[in-house]
């Protein structure tokens, strides 16, 4: 791989490898990460979970388009800040595409399309739809990575559905589904796309430096929205100011980092499937930001998703 000269100093870390082998990895040798990437994905997965807030405060002030630009900006000004300091390595020209559309389908079509369904259905029809993105993570894994989920890990991921169902059933009432339906549906398969496009930059970047090309260039394709944000912020409420703030600094910079170095260790069908404990952390997340308290067949399906989540990554025997 050759470097290239950056304005940033280059160190070390930068040139960190994933400690499991790409063959270890191709041939599904690795259930899920363990030690240090497994206390990464614990923090990706929690502050992930609490975006789902963070965003129905943000759209109290923000058309979704803005609040996706906003957010990401203030993520790109958070991670130049990171490689200031501790460097950054360039791709290599042929890498650049692989990154492109990776930054395409996991920045600007996620989170546009995200935040534009979530304004039109309701929480629980949107997060049922996105139960979807760890299956459809696995599919285009084993088509792609050459990665085998097993039937144990498949068992686990439609217990885990079966308890996102729940979830969005105890939440609303019964689902309501709208035409943000497509949207998000746009998202969920989007964000899958996202998982598998980058896994194989990870094997020859470092983590920090995958994220922070793929937030650049998403946020880059996102500034096709920036007429009139400078006066959304000018009249936009401060909480949603804030939050917007919040969702570019944690769940946008550090969640994106956290779980690349995840993923990077990991089966990327096994490191998806713990999303399904996202709706579960949401839950209690909006009952102490939002005030949302959770209703008894919510618990349940918290409980079952959780359930879902053990069997996926437990590692084979």
């Amino acid at each position: 791989m050759s470097r290239y000269e950056m304005p940033f100093p280059v160190t070390s870390r930068s040139e960190a490898r994933p400690t499991v082998s790409a063959a270890a990895d191709a041939h599904g040798l690795v259930a899920a990460p363990s030690g240090p990437a497994r206390a990464h994905l614990i923090v990706a997965l929690v502050l992930w979970a609490s975006a789902f807030a963070g965003i129905r405060a943000g759209l109290a002030g923000f058309a979704p388009a803005h609040l996706a630009l906003l957010r990401f900006g203030v993520a790109s000004i958070v991670l130049a800040i990171v490689a200031a300091i501790r460097g950054l390595r360039l791709p290599a020209p042929r890498d650049v595409p692989g990154l492109a559309l990776a930054a395409l389908s996991g920045i600007a079509v996620y989170h546009v399309a995200l935040n534009t369904g979530e304004a039109s259905i309701t929480a629980g029809a949107a997060s049922l739809i996105l139960g979807i993105v760890p299956v459809v993570t696995a599919l285009l894994a084993s088509i792609f990575l050459r990665e085998r989920l097993g039937t144990r890990g498949w068992l686990g991921l439609a217990t885990s559905f079966a308890g996102a169902a729940l979830i969005a059933l105890g939440e609303t009432g019964g689902l309501r589904f709208a035409r943000g339906a497509l949207w998000v549906l746009v998202a969920a398969i989007s964000q899958a796309t996202t998982f598998v496009a980058q896994k194989p930059y990870l094997r020859k970047y470092a983590a920090l430096d995958v994220t922070t090309w793929v937030v650049w260039m998403g946020t880059a394709a996102l500034l096709v929205f920036a007429p009139g944000l400078v006066d959304a912020v000018r009249r936009a409420p401060p909480a949603a100011t804030w939050a917007a703030v919040y969702l570019g600094v944690f769940p946008a910079a550090l969640a994106n980092v956290a779980y690349a170095t995840a993923l990077a260790r990991g089966e990327t069908a096994r490191v998806a499937g713990t999303l399904y404990v996202v709706p579960a952390m949401a839950i209690a997340i909006a009952w102490v930001w939002l005030g949302e308290r959770p209703g008894a067949l919510s618990l349940l399906g918290g409980a079952i998703a959780i359930a879902g989540v053990w069997v996926v990554v437990r590692r084979r025997a």
